[in-house]
């Protein structure tokens, strides 16, 4: 998918900056990524690149007033890999061509003939050895020397077939004095094989004994080496099918009306404008407002909320949401890349290609891996050569130890365990903006939230009737109806939580005359030849009356963090209201699983101080910070960071500040678009147990690293001396080049796996 972004500094700036993302295939290791990166770096023009290699892109930032994208891709396959074209703006995202999958068919042909070449081979050369009675039967029948001309033929069919694609990328990254694994394979299966040739065709200039040939080493190594690299792109297939399934979520087509005629189009043809019909069943096309018709529509893939919703003539809908029984027609308001799937696939794509800290660290040291992996196979090659039994031991050793070396796993151990925790929370609908946030999550000791939307529902709610005991004649539903009569013209959002409160409790709203307003007291109004007066104690002090009855009851109220209000009936004390900001139902389980793991919680808000401690209390929250403007939130951030790293958590305007200074910043969904914009994670519902959640993947995902990084180098470390033929001097064990190329692919693939296990995490499971 391409994104294009211009990222003015002032209003004097003249070239703008656009950021391209490339699909790259041909990468083997993390040294190829390293080195696409530097090549890209050098273009003039270009800003910034970063190259990811589990999802085989290339995230580029350059001018193009100075370079053009074609010019990116021009360098790509000059340094000997190729590029995924982004689809023609008419196709649909789905007919894009898959990296991977291309990637995957044609390692495994490769493989495939590679492996179907080396059987023979293994039989002539290795068998005999292992059984000597079928060597004098072969030898008996066959001359030496066809037989190494046999042998010579497959191993030459394999070195410059299936195994040109290690001089292709070796050879031209060992002229950018930038080595990776393919020069290692192509060093030494080279080697192998280029001693084998020469002792087949020139043995009368070798010593006598030196004479033996290796071509079912150099061989077999390719076959493996591909072998392992086709389960490894079918494994990093996998890992990338979290975006696969949010791509898919669009319908390949939509039913449009133009010029009064209905027909179905490809979704990607869909206009701003175009009246689009959705029929019972239907996944909705694109983004847009509903113009006729009425339905419900499961929204779950946005929200994570499992009840349909309700849409109407004026209502919202999403492109790859679910529409429910009834048919609607909607106008269409957000097409192609502007809609809010094809926003969270390119928020997904970015934080899988971010590299946090410790993928940082894991470059360097690959990047000083391959020369000090040269010069020991060098080192190992002249040692065994001066003082080991012959030529061909000293160079199966060296060969052994370019093998076994190569750094694949090395570079697989970060960038998949990414990629899948970061699929796998957007399944969950946590949606990661900054992929290294994923590292700093697991270092968080605070998290700070806002209180208002965030821990509770962010609108007032009627929470409690209390009748006048004296209070005979009408009931309290009654009553309700009359209260919300006089309020219901009212735009205040008190006034609009009691009439939804009445409504919800079954009362008849009547109509009311005489309406007045009285600012800062409250309202009264005739309603069914009654006087009704609703508002603050002060109202009813204006209007003579004692509250003293509900004093006790008020006083308990205010409390716990609610308004109250009172109502009179026909100049009478009639009953005592509370409103209040109700507390999400979810909210006190998510500050209790935080509290497990041993965070410090605290909440700020704007609120007074009574309000803030009474919603705190409830939530079990010890650390409240109540009466603070918008720009000081960021200041109480900043406090808390010096106890070490803090994660906040805000659904306002009010809160982009503190969400942008904070290490992380967890924006709720549902909450408003800068502050999405500010945060580096949002949840899409507004669940506060996604906090819970994101934090306890972040943990299991750095533990994933980690146990993939300690395998990649504790294996290298571990193999290296033994390829070498340390343990030869005394033990008699040597590992060969065949073993060296098996073992190697085995790394990546246990790396991918491991990975792969984070697909099966589960909130609660950490």
């Amino acid at each position: 998918m391409n994104t294009t972004s211009t990222l003015p500094d002032t209003a004097a700036e003249i070239h703008s900056e656009t950021t391209e993302v490339i699909g790259v295939t041909g990468m083997t290791c993390a040294a190829c990524a390293n080195r696409i990166e530097r090549v890209l770096r050098k273009v003039d023009g270009v800003t910034e690149a970063s190259v990811n290699l589990a999802t085989e892109q290339a995230v580029v930032r350059f001018h193009p007033e100075t370079v053009e994208s074609e010019g990116l891709y021009a360098v790509i396959r000059k340094a000997g890999y190729d590029v995924i074209l982004p689809p023609a703006e008419a196709e649909s995202e789905t007919d894009a061509p898959d990296p991977a999958t291309l990637e995957q068919r044609a390692i495994g042909f490769r493989a495939l003939t590679a492996g179907l070449l080396a059987l023979p081979l293994f039989f002539l050369e290795m068998i005999p050895m292992l059984v000597p009675a079928l060597e004098h039967w072969l030898m008996e029948r066959v001359e030496m020397r066809t037989l190494r001309l046999v042998s010579f033929g497959l191993a030459t069919v394999i070195q410059f077939g299936p195994g040109w694609r290690f001089y292709k990328k070796g050879w031209s990254a060992a002229l950018d004095l930038a080595p990776d694994m393919n020069t290692l394979v192509m060093l030494g299966t080279t080697a192998a094989y280029g001693y084998s040739a020469f002792a087949t065709f020139f043995s009368h200039w070798m010593p006598h004994g030196a004479t033996h040939v290796y071509y079912e080493a150099s061989a077999t190594v390719i076959a493996l080496v591909l072998l392992g690299k086709y389960f490894e792109a079918r494994a990093k297939g996998r890992t990338g099918s979290a975006i696969r399934r949010l791509i898919e979520l669009q319908p390949r087509t939509a039913r449009v009306i133009r010029d009064g005629r209905e027909f179905d189009l490809p979704t990607a043809q869909v206009r701003r404008g175009d009246r689009v019909v959705v029929r019972p069943g239907e996944r909705i096309p694109v983004d847009g407002t509903v113009v006729e018709g009425d339905s419900f529509v499961d929204e779950a893939m946005m929200t994570g909320e499992p009840l349909p919703v309700a849409k109407t003539v004026g209502d919202e809908v999403i492109g790859g949401t679910v529409n429910g029984n009834g048919s609607f027609i909607f106008r269409a308001e957000s097409v192609g890349a502007d809609t809010v799937l094809a926003g969270i696939v390119r928020m997904v794509q970015a934080a899988q290609g971010a590299k946090p800290p410790i993928q940082e660290m894991a470059d360097r040291v690959v990047g000083l891996f391959v020369p000090v992996v040269l010069a020991i196979a060098f080192l190992t090659f002249g040692i065994w050569w001066w003082f080991g039994p012959s030529f061909g031991f000293a160079l199966v050793n060296a060969v052994a130890v370019l093998i076994i070396a190569c750094p694949c796993a090395m570079g697989l151990a970060t960038p998949t365990s990414i990629l899948v925790s970061t699929g796998k929370a957007a399944e969950l609908g946590i949606l990661f903006r900054k992929g290294s946030a994923v590292q700093t999550l697991s270092e968080i000791k605070t998290v700070v939230f806002d209180k208002t939307g965030t821990l509770t529902v962010g609108k007032p709610v009627l929470t409690d009737v209390q009748t006048h005991p004296e209070l005979d004649g009408i009931s309290e539903t009654e009553l309700l109806g009359l209260i919300a009569a006089a309020e219901r013209r009212s735009e205040h959002p008190v006034a609009q939580a009691i009439v939804a409160g009445a409504t919800d409790r079954g009362a008849e709203i009547p109509e009311a005359i005489e309406v007045e307003a009285i600012p800062g007291f409250g309202v009264t109004a005739r309603v069914a030849g009654h006087q009704v007066a609703v508002g603050a104690d002060r109202l009813m002090e204006k209007l003579g009356l004692s509250v003293a009855p509900f004093a006790a009851i008020a006083e308990k109220l205010a409390g716990e963090g609610k308004t109250p209000m009172y109502a009179a009936l026909d100049n009478q004390l009639a009953a005592l209201l509370a409103v209040a900001d109700e507390v999400k139902p979810s909210a006190a389980s998510a500050i209790a699983r935080l509290r497990e793991r041993g965070l410090t919680v605290a909440m700020v808000t704007g609120d007074n101080r009574r309000t803030a401690h009474a919603v705190a209390g409830r939530l079990g929250i010890s650390e409240v910070v109540a009466e603070v403007r918008p720009e000081q939130k960021a200041d109480v951030v900043k406090e808390f960071r010096k106890n070490g790293a803090t994660a906040f958590v805000g659904d306002g305007i009010n809160d982009a500040p503190a969400l942008a200074g904070a290490d992380v910043g967890i924006a709720i969904g549902t909450g408003t678009d800068i502050a999405i914009e500010a945060a580096d994670v949002v949840l899409m519902a507004g669940d506060p147990n996604g906090v819970a959640n994101v934090l306890a993947l972040s943990h299991a995902t750095m533990r994933n690293i980690r146990q993939n990084l300690f395998w990649a180098f504790a294996y290298n470390a571990a193999l290296i001396p033994v390829a070498a033929g340390a343990l030869y001097p005394k033990f008699g064990i040597l590992l060969s080049p065949m073993v060296a190329g098996a073992a190697m692919g085995v790394s990546s693939v246990f790396v991918l796996t491991n990975a792969l296990r984070l697909l099966r995490w589960r909130p609660g499971t950490a």
